[in-house]
This record gives C-alpha cells, sequence and structure tokens, in this order.
C-alpha cells in the first residue's frame, strides 16, 4: 500500500484485506445483501440500529476495502454505493418475487415496493378512495404494502377480529407521538391487558349507565335545538353537530370542561383534534419514522396541547367531584368495581380516547345521515312523518325505548353508516413474528403479515349489498312487512343484504364500547332536529363539495354543511 503521510490516516488506520478490485466490490455488494436480511429478520427501529446498519457498516467497510482502490476518497464513495445499491435491489428484488410469502396476492408494484407510497397517498385525505379502486381493480384482497394485505371479504371478519382472531397492527404505534408508556384503549395489542382496560368501559357504557346519561343527552339536545333556532340565514350543521358532540363527550368523559355551542371553539381545541389526526396519519404506515418525528421539536404541537388539556381536565374532576355519574366515575373506580383505582394516567388516557373517537364519529354520522336526508326528499319526508307520529306536537321526543323501535329512523341511519362508516379505513391487525402462519377464513398469512378489512370498500360491494350499493336506500333494511321494503315479496329485483359484510363499529372484541350510546345519540338528535326545523340546502350550496371535502385522517374531517332551517312548531 502506499504510503500516507496524513493525520486523518493516523486517526483512521486502514484495515485491509488485500482483495482486488473485482473482489472487493463483491464483498461490498455482498455486505449490502447481509443487511437486507438484518432488516427482515430483526426489523430494527431504534434510530442507533439504523445508523450501525446504514451508516456505520458500510463506512467501516470502506476502511477495510481501502487498499482495493485508488484512494481513500474512491473507496468511501464505491463503498457505500455499491452497499446501499445492493441493499435497495435486493429489497426490489425479493418483494417483487414469486418467492415473498405475498406473491400470490395481487396489488400495484409501488404498494409491494413501500409503505411509503400510501404514506404519500394518504396525505390528500382519500385513502378510502384510492382502496376502494384497488378492491375494484384487483378483487376482494389486495397487497397494500410489503408485508399488508386489505380485504373486502365478508368470511375474514370473525377469523380476522373476532374472539380469536390477532392483534392490534403496528399502525398504532406509528400514531403514538407521546414518548410516554401509556397507550390508549384502542391501541393495546396485548389481549389480556386490553380485556383489563375495557372492563370500566363496559361498566361505564352498559344499560344502567346509559339512562343515567339520558339527561345529559337532553339537555345538550335542547341546547342544540335553541341554539339552531336562534342562527341567522345558513347554518353550517358540520361545525354545530361537532360542537354539540364535544360538549356531549366532555361532559361523559370528565364531567364538563366544554362550552362550545354556547361561547364556540374559543380554545381552538376541535382545530387541535382535526390537525392532530391528520399530522400523524401518514405515520401509521411507516411506524419506524415515528421514532424519528418524535425527536422533532413543534411537531405533533396539536396532540400534545389536546393532551395537556385532558390532564387538567382529569384533575378539575378528580378534585371537584360530580353530581351525576359520568365515563370517568368508571374509569377511575368511583364506582369501586375494582380492588385498587387505575393508574391516573391510563384514566386520562382513556378519557380524551372517548372525547375524540366519541365526538368525531357521532357527529360525521349525524351529519352525514342529515346531507343524505336532503338529497332524498322522499326519505326526509317519511323520516319527519314516522317522528312525528311517535312524537306529536308539544311532546319532547325524549323516549329513547320508542326510537329504538322506529324501524325507518334505524333504516336511515344505518345505511348513512353503511355508505360513511366513521372510521372508513378498517381496524388494522398483525400475525406475530415467532407466532407461525396463522389461518384467516380461507387464506394463510405468513408470520409478520399485517392485514384489514377496509371497512368503507367492504360496504358498498355489491355481492354484500344490493341492488345499487352507492345509493342511500334506506329501504333496503326494512323488514319485510314495511312499506317500500326491499326485502317485501313484491319487489322483483336482485335483493343482497348480508349483514355480516357490516362492521361501522368495528368488530369482536375490540368492538366500539360505545356503540349503543352512539345509536342513542343519533336517534334523539335526529328526531329532536326533524321534529323542529323544516330543513334544506342553502341557496348556493352545492351538495357534491360535502362529500369532495371528506378528509380519511383515521377519524372523518368534514367540509361545511350549508343548510337553512325553519322552525315548524314555533309555539
Amino acid at each position: 500500500m502506499s504510503p500516507v503521510s496524513d493525520s486523518a490516516t493516523f486517526m483512521i488506520p486502514s484495515l485491509s484485506l488485500g482483495l482486488s478490485r473485482q473482489d472487493a466490490v463483491i464483498f461490498a455488494a455482498g455486505a449490502g445483501l447481509a443487511c437486507h436480511f438484518a432488516f427482515k429478520s430483526m426489523e430494527p427501529r431504534r434510530p442507533l440500529a439504523h445508523a450501525v446498519l446504514l451508516l456505520v457498516a458500510p463506512f467501516v467497510l470502506s476502511l477495510i476495502l481501502e487498499e482495493s482502490f485508488e484512494h481513500r476518497g474512491q473507496a468511501f464513495v464505491l463503498t457505500f454505493g455499491i452497499y446501499l445499491a445492493s441493499l435497495v435491489t435486493s429489497l426490489v428484488v425479493y418483494r417483487l418475487s414469486p418467492f415473498h410469502p405475498l406473491a400470490r396476492y395481487p396489488g400495484p408494484i409501488l404498494c409491494k415496493l413501500s409503505k411509503l407510497w400510501l404514506a404519500y397517498k394518504c396525505l390528500s385525505g382519500k385513502q378510502h378512495i384510492y382502496y376502494e379502486e384497488l378492491h375494484n381493480k384487483y378483487g376482494p384482497v389486495v397487497r397494500t404494502g410489503p408485508n399488508e394485505l386489505s380485504f373486502c371479504d365478508a368470511s375474514v371478519i370473525a377469523p380476522l377480529m373476532g374472539p380469536n382472531g390477532l392483534p392490534k397492527g403496528p399502525i398504532w404505534e406509528g400514531r403514538r407521538l407521546s414518548k410516554q408508556k401509556t397507550k390508549t384503549l384502542i391501541a393495546l395489542t396485548d389481549a389480556k391487558d386490553h380485556a383489563r382496560r375495557r372492563k370500566p368501559w363496559l361498566r361505564g357504557l352498559n344499560s344502567t349507565a346509559l339512562k343515567d346519561y339520558e339527561i345529559i343527552i337532553e339537555r345538550r339536545t335542547s341546547q342544540l335545538v335553541s341554539a339552531l333556532a336562534a342562527q341567522k340565514g345558513a347554518v353550517d350543521m358540520t361545525q354545530w353537530i361537532s360542537f354539540f358532540a364535544y360538549d356531549f363527550m366532555s361532559d361523559m368523559a370528565f364531567g364538563g370542561g366544554s362550552e362550545m355551542m354556547s361561547s364556540g371553539d374559543t380554545g381552538g381545541l376541535w382545530h387541535m383534534l382535526e390537525n392532530g389526526l391528520a399530522d400523524v396519519l401518514p405515520l401509521g404506515h411507516v411506524p419506524w419514522v415515528t421514532t424519528y418525528y418524535r425527536m422533532l421539536p413543534g411537531l405533533g404541537k396539536n396532540r400534545k396541547r389536546f393532551q395537556a388539556f385532558a390532564v387538567a381536565r382529569a384533575q378539575i374532576r378528580k378534585a371537584e367531584g360530580s353530581m351525576q355519574k359520568d365515563l370517568f366515575h368508571y374509569l377511575f373506580n368511583e364506582d369501586g368495581a375494582e380492588a385498587t383505582p387505575p393508574p391516573m394516567h391510563e384514566g386520562v388516557s382513556d378519557g380524551a380516547l372517548a372525547i375524540v373517537a366519541g365526538s368525531d364519529t357521532t357527529a360525521t354520522a349525524i351529519a352525514t345521515v342529515i346531507w343524505y336526508l336532503l338529497q332524498n326528499r322522499a326519505a326526509y319526508t317519511r323520516l319527519q312523518a314516522e317522528i312525528d307520529a311517535n312524537f306529536p306536537p308539544g311532546e319532547e321526543p325524549t323516549n329513547t325505548t320508542r326510537q329504538a323501535g322506529m324501524s325507518y329512523l334505524n333504516a336511515v341511519i344505518n345505511e348513512a353508516l353503511r355508505l360513511f362508516p366513521p372510521v372508513l379505513g378498517g381496524s388494522q391487525r398483525a400475525v406475530p413474528q415467532g407466532a407461525g402462519a396463522k389461518a384467516i377464513g380461507p387464506h394463510v398469512l405468513p408470520e409478520g403479515t399485517v392485514a384489514f378489512v377496509h371497512f368503507y370498500s367492504i360496504h358498498r360491494r355489491p355481492e354484500y349489498f344490493s341492488p345499487m350499493p352507492d345509493a342511500f336506500i334506506p329501504e333496503r333494511w326494512l323488514p319485510a312487512d314495511q312499506p317500500g321494503s326491499l326485502h317485501s315479496p313484491d319487489y322483483k329485483g336482485d335483493v343482497r343484504h348480508d349483514t355480516s359484510a357490516f362492521v361501522p363499529f368495528s368488530f369482536g372484541p375490540a368492538i366500539c364500547a360505545g356503540k349503543t350510546l352512539a345509536y342513542q345519540e343519533m336517534r334523539l338528535v335526529l328526531c329532536w332536529l326533524l321534529q323542529q326545523f323544516d330543513m334544506r340546502f342553502a341557496d348556493g350550496f352545492v351538495p357534491e363539495k360535502w362529500e369532495e371535502d371528506l378528509r380519511d385522517c383515521f377519524l372523518t374531517i368534514k367540509g361545511p354543511l350549508l343548510v337553512s332551517l325553519t322552525p315548524r312548531n314555533a309555539s
């Protein structure tokens, strides 16, 4: 080797193997293949591991192979280039090869290569449309990532998400910006821990507890109707329904703390909630990026501000107590059902989850129902007539038992939930590493495979809902003896109505704990609104714009829904 006198040589000595240039190139390429094997077998996510495999290893390799090149700079550049090119080529070839465990499933090449493609696609908020397009093109099973499958197959719902199904997938880790170890109930992957944390939710949302909450719902709904009656001109129903839902869930979770209907969103909480969801959506596709995201100052500030609000409300609620039972009463074991109360941080986390999940999902569902009804005047008129028959003028529509038996009301709600489930994307599951392959319906998923049922797409599949699966037809939910029912012997068309494919509240042990409360809330609000007002789209409002503005950010971000309201019973 030629002597080099600069000081860098003294600091970074050569570790030559004495290889020829050709052998050095082969050696560097082999090291890149070994790096691919390390990533595939160990799936390292820590920055230190990434630095060792992607920076330190090729740097040391360049020192070892220095003598095989003309000078150290050339050795450094060529070794890094060959190492990384070999790694990338190996990844590409393997993921597209017939030897990949998911090779038999169809899907776009960009999806097979990397989840970065879907992280990019979701930035528009229209990933639910993209998934549906994929299923329309490729069929009921689509490979949407190197190790991910999206299903539109009702036969996999129970095996995937039922009691003996798979644990939650890595998407939840990607969305967790906080460095704290506490996870919300919805993000727990351990079945035993999930069952433990879910117990107070079940107590707080059972039939007895729901009776206690009726007065809260009635008070907030009455406030909503009064606020709407005082408005002049066009009313943004998206905003008012969102304010109502947030106020109500704040009452439910922490005994109060929000008065958006009377004061507006003065603290920007709804803005924080929606922007916080949009900020982290791409990270769910590439969870390993979240580690780096957490290091950047200022990012995730919306989520952090909302978490701080939840902590403050929990502390106030704990110090001041409440005159009536709320969800906090159960989350913090004020009912004494558990031997020991849960840690404060768990209750705060789940209380915040209740506000986010409970307010946004219900607001989306109610706004969707109103949007569809105003486009379908026959459905609007029939529902209003059913409400008038059950709650004549002068009688407040607060009887929840009577509402639960109103067939057309329930049909309208279910049809809106079918077309636009509040969580459009579904609930991701994964086959744990080391667990071996798992049979999911007719499919055998290799370990490490991520899978989910795409709710928006499966609800619109013609094999489960026909005729016109994309059309709003409440009559498909009516029993055969109801006028206009698609199941009536008088209806001659082809009808498919497979409710096993209807999962707007998810399925299995992780099914939405507040499902019954959500139905109760939706029925009450819709009955009160249609009893008190005649509604139509505001002049100049383009109904299609509302659907165009919908963005899938795990929960659904909505645009304005401008409506004109005319009081029906001024007396």
